[in-house]
């Protein structure tokens, strides 16, 4: 019942069932399998649905690979490895043939043991298989994170021994995730999540001197997430077959899960989001980064993550949206039309959609069209590998759901699909990039002469590869290159370099050097590079004194505000470092009428959030409320910005800024955005005198709060549980001695606490995004209630189910069809904005089909006890009423069995 609980609408007989696309061989009747029914494929593509881990009891399984004899190996995240022999296309019996693998090391070890397992990532090559356990060691399964080797040493067919090539610390969902060939076959690339530790390297693409690099007032997630968590983040390492040197390529990552190399040797990662700093300025939606040697790509803690607009980070190739990203793979030895030979495939588990990127080369990187391939709902995708037939293999599961293995194959005509294997031609800049980038292993005569021309490239990513060659040469090399340097491009990606490089004795020339530069002269990118250049000497040398100060501010101040957003954000940040007194009058304004480009966050995705919604109540309801009342992003910024705020206030100035707290407060975002804000307003407490601390205090929204300021003051009483996954099967018995002598008060409270009044009413109270529920107790039994709140999903009435269209550009949009007038469809993909309509035209759809999934989310009662969900029922039953006998035990017959 949290959120969507479309209760009564669950219980209703009628179930529109969900049919395939248009075009699919599963129109067939003999072809009803509702695993393939649900998927959405692209014309002229066919699925097979081959294995079922969770139906055979295998577990759910995360990871995949072939080996040199056509078999497929797969792990179960919580168990044991597996190999099977995967039947033809087409073929009558899909049913492989499967073995639980047994490492035969000497000695008798019985099945129950599991030898090796649990992996996230699995790689067969050099007559090996590199198994990437994601794990802390436990009796059930000894062996803890690492890179392990499987070899099989005497030719039977069975591996024998296990070499732990690199133990890693870190485990769980952001731990240690896959292992790739490199693009020469001689070399492993291995990626891991930002709770993974770096283990130390041999060499280092990037410069391993990271920081924080922020002046931005540092506010760590509230509710703790990450908090430990520093610098470099998540991060991709190159090793030997024999795991014996390390070389790091890249990091600034939250949380990849895979990677993979296109035809010029280029590495393609996805990146996930923190949701749960949706509709927050530093939120950085799940997106595709080109990764080259040295990336930075800037994920700091809490609130520090870096603008991808930043010159010491690159951007990302493409911002697709909300999600959970899995794995990556490149399409070119897929049987598949040419678009797809040359398409990134980025798997969202969240919202069961695998994304095809086609690449088009742009200068030394790329430009990207995205199409969404495959997807279904739900559809948790895990992993997924192109099989030497040609084929796709995916892969479901993860978190222990039902599991699935599957195969997806191009059965049209390839000539006439387009099949000429046209790949990407390499460009003169991609060249002249990895030229540079040979520059990145150490100190190297002529780098420095090679690299300097270029550091005032347009080619973003050419640049980036220039300064880093530099700041892997000795600094005495080129230090005095910095101020010698009259070209104002190059002398600023110089300073940056050096301030990253340089002493501190440095800072004073530095910021000479910097502020000397025509501002006026530059473009906006080029601006927002040299106040980063002034804001990475401050952040990295430490506070200048008084004249630097002063010099910082005179040369600053009279470009604040500026037109740009992430220019805004900046020169904030950085006056208010300096001192600057107008800084306070000036950002309150900006604070107050928010404008620019990013007013919204969630803007510039391939994704829009608004199509997720109803792909994955779950995930999905966070996206909607957010999108009723998303907070204006500048303002959260500006808002914290001035919290460390020391000169400029006046008092009506302070009243200004203060009610602003109460008003932030009144706007949803993910789950941190209110202990972000209470962060900040504690730390401006800090700055106000002890007289006026009571008044800001309740001025700023103080009574808004609970006691721990990550959430507003509910009346809700909270569940004592114990909790409880809640099945099928507990009816029966918890049902068993009826329903009577319930708790009125604690039936209501469980109705609050469990979010259903945010959907529903009773009696009047509440919302009416869902069914009313008073006279639920009169159509429904107490079991057929709590069936419905289990599995809300097993019956849907067609009259709140969601229809997904699916459009003749290969995307696919999933709402409430609310009428179809002349040429469009009329859809409503928001349930807490219902009133706003969306219009699909008729003519760009190519099919439609019922969604499988209930906007009311499972689980929903996990948090209750066995006696607070019976008194749930009996408020759902008594329609609110507190009169009702189920509440006085008068009417046994009316509380039901």
């Amino acid at each position: 019942m949290n959120r969507i609980s479309l209760l009564a609408a669950a219980m209703v007989l009628l179930l529109v069932s969900c049919g395939p696309d248009k075009g699919s061989k599963a129109d067939a009747p003999e072809n009803q399998d509702p695993k393939i029914a649900k998927l959405k494929l692209q014309p002229g593509f066919e699925a097979e649905h081959l294995y079922s881990p969770s139906e055979a009891g295998t577990g759910s399984w995360v990871a995949m690979t072939f080996d040199d004899k056509g078999r497929l190996i797969t792990s179960d995240q919580y168990g044991s490895l597996y190999r099977m022999e995967v039947a033809p296309i087409g073929s009558d019996n899909l049913t492989p043939k499967i073995e639980k693998l047994k490492i035969e090391t000497g000695g008798q070890v019985p099945d129950s043991i599991i030898q090796m397992g649990y992996a996230q990532g699995l790689l067969h090559a050099f007559n090996s298989l590199y198994v990437m356990v994601n794990h802390w060691g436990n009796e059930e399964f000894e062996k803890s994170s690492g890179l392990y080797r499987l070899q099989d040493t005497d030719n039977n067919d069975q591996y024998d021994k296990i070499t732990l090539l690199q133990e890693l610390k870190g485990a769980g969902e952001h731990g240690p995730h896959s292992i790739v060939l490199s693009p020469d076959g001689k070399s492993l690339y291995v990626i891991a999540g930002n709770h993974t530790d770096l283990p130390e390297m041999d060499t280092y693409r990037l410069p391993n001197n990271w920081k924080d690099d922020n002046l931005f007032p540092q506010i760590k997630d509230p509710r703790g997430h990450a908090n430990d968590r520093g610098a470099p983040g998540g991060w991709v390492a190159k090793l030997d077959p024999d795991g014996k040197n390390w070389e790091l390529v890249a990091a600034g990552f939250r949380n990849p899960y895979d990677l993979a190399f296109n035809e010029l040797g280029d590495m393609f990662v996805y990146d996930s989001d923190m949701e749960w700093d949706l509709g927050m300025p530093w939120y950085r939606p799940t997106r595709i980064c080109h990764v080259t040697s040295g990336a930075e790509f800037g994920w700091r803690t809490g609130n520090g993550k870096w603008s991808p607009a930043y010159p010491d980070n690159l951007p990302p190739l493409m911002n697709i949206g909300q999600g959970s990203p899995t794995n990556v793979m490149y399409g070119i030895n897929a049987k598949f039309p040419d678009k797809y030979k040359r398409s990134v495939f980025a798997f969202d588990w969240s919202f069961g959609i695998v994304y095809a990127i086609e690449l088009e080369t742009k200068g030394s990187s790329y430009t990207g069209t995205k199409e969404e391939f495959l997807s279904g709902l739900p559809l948790p995708l895990t992993d997924g590998v192109i099989g030497p037939d040609g084929a796709m293999y995916f892969m479901t599961g993860g978190r222990r759901l039902d599991s699935d293995l599957y195969r997806v194959y191009y059965d049209g005509d390839l000539d006439e699909a387009g099949n000429t294997a046209l790949a990407l031609e390499q460009t003169e800049e991609n060249k002249l990039r990895k030229e540079l980038e040979s520059y990145h292993l150490g100190p190297k005569d002529g780098a420095v002469e090679a690299a300097w021309p270029y550091l005032d490239s347009e080619d973003r990513f050419l640049q980036y590869a220039a300064r880093v060659a530099i700041e892997h040469q000795p600094v005495r090399l080129w230090q005095d290159k910095v101020y010698a340097e009259t070209d104002a491009v190059k002398k600023i990606q110089a300073a940056i370099a050096l301030a990253r490089q340089g002493d501190s004795g440095q800072q004073d020339k530095l910021l000479n050097a910097l502020t000397e530069i025509d501002y006026i002269n530059l473009s906006t990118a080029q601006q927002v590079d040299l106040v980063r250049a002034i804001e990475l000497t401050l952040a990295r040398m430490g506070k200048p004194g008084t004249a630097a100060q002063k010099r910082v501010r005179d040369y600053l101040a009279s470009h604040y505000p500026a037109e740009s957003d992430v220019l805004n954000q900046l020169l904030s940040k950085t006056l208010v470092y300096v001192g600057e007194p107008t800084v306070v009058s000036k950002t309150l304004a900006l604070l107050e009428s928010p404008k620019g480009e990013n007013a919204s966050v969630m803007a510039n995705t391939a994704t829009e959030a608004a199509d997720l919604i109803l792909r994955n109540p779950q995930y999905g309801m966070d996206i909607a409320e957010t999108l009723k009342n998303m907070p204006p992003a500048q303002s959260t910024y500006y808002g914290t910005v001035l919290s460390e705020a020391t000169n400029g206030w006046t008092p009506e100035l302070r009243e200004k800024y203060f009610k602003w707290f109460y008003k932030a407060f009144s706007y949803k975002a993910g789950r941190s955005y209110i202990g972000f804000i209470e962060k900040a307003r504690q730390s401006a407490l800090a700055n106000v005198s002890k007289s006026k601390f009571d008044l800001y205090n309740e001025m700023s929204g103080d009574s808004l709060l609970s006691s721990s300021g990550n959430d507003l003051v509910s009346n809700a009483v909270q569940p004592k549980g114990p909790r409880k996954n809640w099945a099928v099967e507990d009816i029966e018995p918890l049902l068993a001695d009826g329903l009577q002598n319930r708790d009125f008060e604690q039936g209501r409270n469980m109705f609050l606490a469990t979010n259903c009044i945010t959907c529903h009413s009773m009696r009047g109270e509440g919302q009416n995004i869902g069914p009313d529920l008073t006279q639920i107790g009169t159509r429904f039994s107490p079991a057929d209630m709590l069936k419905a709140i289990i599995d809300p999903s097993e019956v849907i009435s067609d009259q709140y189910n969601s229809t997904v269209f699916t459009l003749k550009d290969g995307n696919s949009v999933v709402g409430r069809l609310i009428s179809e007038e002349g040429d469009e469809y009329k859809i409503s993909q928001n349930p807490y904005a219902p009133d706003v309509i969306r219009s699909i035209p008729k003519e760009q759809v190519t099919g439609t089909r019922m969604s499988t999934i209930s906007l009311m989310p499972p689980g929903t009662i996990n948090r209750l006890g066995p006696d607070e969900v019976k008194d749930l029922l009996a408020y759902l039953i008594a329609g609110g009423n507190k009169d009702n006998p189920i509440f006085s035990g008068e009417d046994e017959a009316q509380a039901g069995q």
